[in-house]
């Protein structure tokens, strides 16, 4: 008798369960609505990563020509992130090195990107045919420039020819928060009235204030830019300026204007937007977006950068024993 009861419910249950309407992930995350602070902003605290994004070209592959990004159906993304993946294990144990000489960079399991999960063909929204707007005249005068001092002699001499990044100082906005190999955790953390964006790689911290607070004068200037912060409903939007020089992305002017916006699209996803304003390197405006997974299974590690910068201790040893050899 108990066993027949049993199936009875089973049964009635499993008929309730394949009479109920199918849930519709897009709609939930429409009906989702962010948390708030205690006092009153979206909440979006919490570590993020978008090492997923790792091995998404950042312009629109010529191969795409004419698509737009909502063109890719889940098939068609399947296939590109196989073929990025399969590229990315092929060349892992290569990093720093070439084709010819395998560096034995690491164990595969080092490296975040090779089980990324991209989730766009590309990455750049603004203008609509996923392409850089061309550099303006000053900016190719001043890339040329920078090409010209890199390429005075055969190898680096002092440490001022390397970059900020090598050097262990900073790898700017928006390069701080752009996938790469490893070291892709972000910790976002709200006071009122601030933003506090950490980062994994270099471990730069990023104070945001919001309002109206004033901006500094023209004469302060910082590898990550003064920022400011305002929310636009839910959208936290960032406006950064006042760049150092030589620290602005992509070789920018001290001009740069940065835009970012950062959405909450469901309990575990940031929409991350970056637009760059700068007459005196671009012909137009241009912007790229990705997402950012929360992730409270990967930390922020410690990013001994200094203690470990073997590479430019190394170089710069070799190029004072060429100098040795040559007085010799």
């Amino acid at each position: 008798m108990r066993a027949t009861i049993a199936v009875t419910t089973w049964a009635l249950l499993l008929v309730g369960w394949l009479e109920a309407p199918a849930q519709d992930p897009a709609a939930e995350a429409r009906d989702w609505t962010p948390p708030r602070t205690p006092w009153g902003d979206p909440d979006i605290q919490g570590v993020y990563t978008n090492k997923d994004e790792n091995g998404t070209p950042l312009e629109r592959p010529d191969e795409f020509a004419g698509r737009s990004l909502d063109e890719f159906g889940p098939e068609e993304m399947a296939k590109l992130r196989e073929e990025r993946l399969a590229r990315a294990r092929e060349a892992a144990g290569r990093i720093g090195g070439s084709a010819q000489e395998d560096t034995g960079a690491g164990p595969p399991h080092w490296y975040e990107h090779l089980d990324a999960v991209n989730t766009q063909p590309w990455h750049v929204i603004e203008p609509a045919d996923g392409k850089i707007p061309p550099l303006t005249e000053e900016g190719r005068a001043r890339q040329a420039a920078q090409r010209a001092a890199l390429g005075r002699r055969d190898a680096p001499d002092t440490y001022t020819d390397m970059s900020l990044y090598d050097r262990c100082i900073s790898r700017g906005v928006p390069g701080s928060m752009m996938p790469v190999i490893y070291g892709n955790a972000y910790d976002i953390t709200q006071a009122p009235g601030y933003v506090v964006i950490r980062y994994e790689m270099v471990h730069e911290a990023r104070v945001i204030p919001l309002g109206d607070q004033p901006r500094l004068p023209e004469t302060f200037d910082f590898y990550m830019g003064d920022a400011r912060g305002h929310w636009e409903g839910d959208t936290l939007v960032v406006e950064t300026t006042n760049f150092r020089e030589g620290a602005a992305y992509r070789n920018a002017s001290t001009k740069l204007k940065l835009t970012e916006r950062f959405t909450p699209v469901d309990a575990s996803t940031l929409r991350w937007e970056v637009r760059f304003e700068d007459p005196a390197t671009w012909e137009a405006p241009w912007a790229f977006a990705m997402p950012l997974k929360r992730d409270s299974e990967s930390p922020m590690f410690e990013y001994a950068c200094h203690e470990g910068n073997r590479g430019l201790e190394n170089i710069l040893r070799a190029a004072r024993a060429a100098e040795r050899a040559g007085a010799e």
